[in-house]
């Protein structure tokens, strides 16, 4: 077990209650720890890691410089996503539906200096790689995929009109729709504006409201489309007509070249941007006869047409006969691309693992050497306002150069906290290693054979994690291409259908419940609401139900404590016979396969991660044992008491994961055992599974009269003498003549009499 102890949350709760960031985690670290202890929680403490701790966050220190060696950490003026609640940049993954995945605010836009990760170098091996993941859900690897989005495309040069030797680079998929193009986009910051149409007051206002406006790229997607005419044109490079050049909102310069190529008869969004401001609509795909191009896009792929020596032409001919046009031209390439961009790890807030960088005016961007590693971060700090607060702490700010030993100045933006959370699975195998952020060890543990984590993720925390340990591969720390073998995404816990968490203020205190019901009510609750890839709605009825059952149980122990506490002394001491079932009646046999059935598939499941199909057959053998075997009579072989003991014990045993605490307490109060963590798995009776005997249904006529049980090996004439010489079906066919006898294979026989 290990905290993920930086960020936002932390640093937003410490500010709140006035106390230092550090004193509140650790705080909140030991209070976990006690409800772990509460709730019977097995972690091995000795491979505890808190990713706050200099001890932790050194060696993400350390794997960063060495990033920076290897050209894959880099500084640079971007526009990013920027959380005004929580004064920060958030990286395209941390922004939903246009809004901070913590804080919720939409989020804005603004160009500030920060350091990247070039997790695009690896684009082409983490596609790849996705299909080698067989036990991951299918979801997420779709997920991955689409994000990082690769695609195969041409980039297409449009000379700009009066202006020799200046031109716009426009990245498409659809490069058969190239003789549909009636006017080219734009992004805001395309550096072209502001060399060639400062002077345009309208694009300065536009210009000015787009980066008020969100820069994720869902909320571009759903947002109104709106624009405004630079008064730029440029060349068609193969028709050679002018077509004009629009700044809209839709295009974004973090994705492709920041301009696009726009045909509003086949792509909904440049059909919606032409019919706001009234631009040319030119199909040149052969659509249905009904199909109205005022009306809507039609953005199937089909035959060419209005394109000139390419009329008639599908897709793929297309493609490849404009990309060779185009080559001859000098005015396009083919390109592959990724929607993947590079990760913005730049936090400029205080509580989060120092960016080991130093600024010198002579040598300029210095990482500071491995000896001086962990750059610390100051703990006692009490914070009273958002911002970058490091900037106001001197003794921190204030440096010399590793290189001249010159006044110097360090970084005081904080790493992302997935930073943190993309490497802490590999720490566990050596957390005790102070000489190295990995070992050996790491190389025998990794990958991790199960992963459990929240479909939340997929393109975040899973992602990154990925990357990492292709990064943390490739400078010899550990030795496998993927750090999880197989993934469940567990659901949420909701409350009235909301995800329940701190920030939302529906969280159901543990320790309350643990107080009035026991920490295995808790438990026994939680497996069995939900499958775990399900959420969970919290339900106060469910927790009482699951109350009653460990009730129920508890008191059944109690009343047959003395009497399973002899039975198991008499085994201990070897003086009790095995159970010989061959004269049993057929109610106690019926019972034993019952039991062992429902063994069967509790095991099955717990192997499957089934818990809640584990606690329902655990449900179904106790009320097997309280009801159907409860009302045997007990013969001189006591086979109902040595039968009761057997189920109570492996009721005891499949429970005790699930509800360790009333288990290990009644196993001990019957006699079975010291330490129920030390008994055997249970294991299925397999001759219990061979039916001997099956029970069939008769009618009559079609209605259903009575049941006769016949050996499983009977032939079909020995089951109809059966039927017919049955007492209740013989008063139904009394002064009848049968005329047929239908036997349904291990189901039925219907006697067809007149």
């Amino acid at each position: 077990m290990g905290f993920d102890a930086f960020g936002l949350p932390a640093e937003n709760a410490a500010i709140a209650h006035k106390v230092p960031p550090a004193k509140w985690t650790y705080e909140n670290v030991e209070s976990m720890k006690k409800q772990f202890d509460q709730l019977g929680l097995s972690f091995d403490w000795t491979r505890e890691v808190i990713t706050c701790t200099p001890e932790y966050y050194r060696w993400e220190q350390w794997l960063f410089v060495k990033m920076v060696e290897m050209g894959l950490a880099y500084k640079k003026k971007a526009n990013v996503n920027w959380d005004p609640v929580d004064n920060t940049v958030l990286a395209n993954e941390q922004v939903i539906d246009g809004r901070g995945w913590r804080s919720g605010a939409l989020v804005e836009k603004r160009e500030i200096s920060q350091w990247f990760i070039k997790i695009t170098d690896y684009a082409n091996e983490l596609l790849a790689d996705i299909d080698t993941l067989e036990h991951w859900p299918e979801q997420v690897k779709t997920m991955q995929r689409n994000w990082i989005g690769k695609s195969r495309g041409l980039e297409i040069t449009f000379a700009l009109e009066s202006h020799e030797g200046k031109s716009i680079v426009a990245y498409t998929t659809r490069p058969d729709t190239l003789f549909g193009a009636s006017y080219v986009a734009v992004s805001a910051h395309h550096p072209l504006l502001a060399e060639l149409a400062h002077d345009n007051s309208a694009l300065t206002a536009f210009i000015k409201e787009c980066e008020q406006g969100d820069v994720s790229e869902a909320a571009v997607a759903t947002a109104e489309k709106k624009g405004v005419d630079t008064g730029l044109k440029v060349i068609h490079p193969l028709t050679g007509e002018t077509l004009p050049v629009w700044c809209a909102n839709f295009v974004l310069m973090e994705y492709g070249t920041g301009a696009v190529m726009c045909v509003p008869a086949h792509d909904e969004r440049d059909h919606e941007f032409a019919q706001k401001y009234k631009l040319p609509i030119n199909p040149v795909l052969k659509a249905p006869d009904n199909f109205d191009f005022t009306q809507a896009a039609y953005t199937d792929k089909a035959t060419l047409l209005n394109s000139q020596d390419f009329d008639g032409l599908d897709f793929e001919s297309a493609f490849e006969a404009i990309a060779t046009a185009l080559s001859e031209k000098s005015a396009g390439k083919r390109k592959t691309q990724f929607r993947l961009r590079d990760w913005g790890v730049s936090r400029q807030r205080y509580w989060g693992a120092p960016i080991p960088i130093i600024y010198c005016d002579d040598c300029g961007t210095v990482p500071v050497p491995e000896s001086d590693l962990p750059v610390t971060l100051p703990e006692d700090v009490v914070i009273e306002g958002h911002g970058d607060v490091l900037k106001n702490i001197p003794e921190f700010y204030h440096t010399t150069c590793p290189k001249c030993n010159k006044a110097a100045v360090r970084e005081t933006d904080t790493f992302d906290t997935f930073f943190e959370s993309s490497w802490y699975y590999a720490r566990f195998a050596c957390s005790n290693q102070s000489k190295a952020m990995l070992d050996d060890r790491a190389k025998y543990w990794t990958p991790v054979d199960q992963y459990i984590g929240g479909i939340e993720h997929a393109v975040m925390h899973l992602l990154y994690a990925r990357f990492f340990h292709k990064v943390m591969r490739d400078v010899g720390l550990i030795n496998s291409d993927e750090p999880f073998v197989r993934l469940l995404t567990q659901g949420m816990v909701l409350k009235d259908g909301a995800k329940m968490s701190k920030s939302k203020g529906n969280v159901v205190e543990p320790k309350s419940i643990i107080k009035e019901l026991g920490a295995d009510t808790l438990r026994l609750f939680s497996m069995f609401a939900a499958p775990p890839e399900q959420s969970l709605e919290w339900s106060d009825s469910g927790i009482e139900g699951a109350h009653r059952f460990l009730k129920r149980l508890y008191q059944y122990a109690v009343t047959h404590q003395q009497t399973l506490s002899e039975l198991n002394y008499q085994i201990n001491k070897q003086n009790s016979s095995k159970p010989n079932w061959s004269d049993a009646e057929d109610v106690l046999i019926e019972c034993r396969r019952e039991f062992n059935e429902a063994l069967k598939q509790i095991l099955f499941d717990y192997e499957r991660q089934q818990f809640n199909t584990v606690v329902s057959g655990a449900m179904k053998i106790f009320n097997l044992l309280t009801g159907k075997l409860a009302k045997c009579e007990n013969g001189e072989n006591n086979l109902v008491l040595k039968l009761s003991h057997k189920i109570f014990s492996v009721l005891l045993r499949i429970l005790s994961p699930i509800t360790p605490h009333i288990s290990h307490h009644l196993w001990q109060a019957c006699g079975y055992g010291d330490d129920i963590l030390e008994a055997p798995l249970p294991k299925v009776a397999t001759d219990a599974l061979q039916v001997s005997f099956k029970e069939w249904i008769v009618q009559v006529n079609g209605k259903v009269r009575s049941k006769v049980k016949m050996a499983t090996e009977s032939d079909e004439e020995s089951i109809k003498e059966s039927a017919l010489a049955d007492e209740t079906i013989q008063r139904f066919i009394d002064g009848l003549t049968v005329r047929k006898i239908i036997v349904v294979p291990n189901k039925l026989i219907n006697i067809v009499a007149n």
